[in-house]
């Protein structure tokens, strides 16, 4: 599931190439994948500039010229392709807008979605979310103030979006990594230090992926390569029986709350 640093990235490049640009046609091929009938869904925000697009966590906003909003949400296996009908991959499409003779394709959207809604509507859809760990206003003493009200084993609450808004499985361990600490650590018996030391590792990680592209593996555009470029700098995710890079063990994966997570057995403590 595409996290903080792939929206992040498909942020900065859908501002590159959409911001300013009207929408000349659209096309829905899934129903499911909008919250309106498609007739309105198309009525409504053709021929319009697509003025902003803002990230929230995992979700993008598409800011419309007419103050309406689309509120993405790729989910499981979503991901967007930049291009010319000739260049669009070979895949089942479940969404089109048309800018002239650019389109943007929303793929593999079986639970991910783009839905329509007002400024207002789409700000009470969010409301739920924590902050965003790259915000400055989430400071350490604010960090350590959140964490201390929970309890549970650190990668579940890592993933609670209600917390920190924008990790998922891949970033929760490669955090846990960086700071030397295990995922599966209560968080009660985390002292201040182990605390602190995640919340730099959270801000560390986070923007070094985001300044390589994420880990996605679909390019945005043909000859896109920023996109992806994580992958290939992942020191623990889905690493499961390869060497670790700081210490030489071995990479074991474990499931926690239902989710894979992967880790150092002797360097994470």
């Amino acid at each position: 599931m595409p996290e903080l640093p792939e929206m992040e990235t498909y942020k900065h490049l859908l501002m590159a190439n959409i911001a300013g640009q009207m929408i000349t046609e659209v096309q829905i091929n899934r129903e499911k994948s909008i919250n309106v009938n498609p007739e309105l869904f198309k009525n409504t925000i053709m021929h319009l500039k697509v003025l902003n697009i803002t990230r929230r966590g995992k979700h993008l906003l598409f800011e419309l010229q007419n103050g309406q909003v689309l509120l993405l949400h790729l989910m499981l296996g979503g991901w967007m392709f930049f291009g010319t009908d000739v260049e669009k991959p070979k895949r089942t499409i479940q969404i089109r807008l048309s800018f002239g003779e650019q389109h943007l394709y929303f793929i593999g959207l079986r639970l991910g979605y783009l839905h329509l809604y007002s400024q207002k509507e789409a700000e009470q859809n969010l409301s739920d979310l924590g902050p965003d760990p790259l915000d400055s206003a989430l400071t350490l003493n604010e960090f350590l103030k959140r964490i201390a009200s929970k309890h549970g084993r650190l990668k579940t609450t890592m993933l609670d979006q209600k917390f920190i808004a924008g990790i998922g499985n891949c970033y929760s361990a490669e955090i846990c990594f960086h700071a030397g600490i295990l995922p599966t650590k209560d968080i009660d018996d985390c002292n201040e230090l182990n605390r602190t030391q995640l919340f730099h590792s959270m801000k560390l990680v986070l923007q070094d992926a985001t300044k390589n592209g994420g880990y996605m593996d679909h390019p945005f555009y043909m000859g896109d390569s920023l996109t992806g470029g994580f992958y290939d700098l992942r020191k623990v995710y889905d690493r499961e029986g390869e060497n670790c890079y700081r210490c030489g063990s071995i990479i074991v994966m474990d499931m926690v709350s239902s989710r894979k997570t992967f880790y150092c057995q002797n360097c994470q403590k």
